[in-house]
């Protein structure tokens, strides 16, 4: 695989910043578990944090080449007992779905049923209007008494 260039390096690293860590290495060690986890988690994700639990650094070292090795992942950024690791997703991959969006508040309703109770007056005054909005039925504010 190539080596990533220093500026999408920094990018990455950049990228990298808020993100949590999203798998652990324990004292068991890198077992094929942990592995399968990781390449569970670049599939997901594309870059990902990994926490070692240890104090030795050389082992944390040989983990990042290992992992690196088997996922065919590049080493971003090894910082304290962080270690992380980015792969780009395969092209043949579907992209991922979009993140459901939130409704407005002021949307129209969702069900025929909850139009028709706001339309006879039913619910808020303000989903009655833009119920009526909705339904092609302008309103305007009941004349006011003018005064002398």
């Amino acid at each position: 695989m190539n080596e990533i260039s220093p500026a999408r390096r920094r990018q990455l690293k950049a990228l990298a910043h808020h993100l949590d860590p999203v798998v652990a290495i324990s004292a068991n060690g890198l077992s094929d578990a942990v592995l399968k986890e990781i390449e569970t988690a670049l599939e997901a994700h594309e870059l990902i944090k990994i926490r070692v639990f240890g104090d030795d650094r050389e082992v944390r070292r040989r983990y990042l080449d290992e992992i690196c090795r088997v996922t065919g992942a590049q080493a971003v950024q090894s910082i304290g007992k962080l270690l992380v690791v980015w792969r780009e997703r395969a092209e043949e991959d579907e992209p991922a779905s979009r993140p459901a969006r939130r409704r407005s508040r002021s949307a129209a309703p969702l069900t025929k049923r909850a139009a028709q109770t706001l339309a006879e007056g039913g619910g808020p005054p303000k989903a009655r209007r833009n119920a009526q909005k909705a339904a092609g039925k302008a309103t305007s504010a009941p004349a006011r008494p003018r005064r002398r």
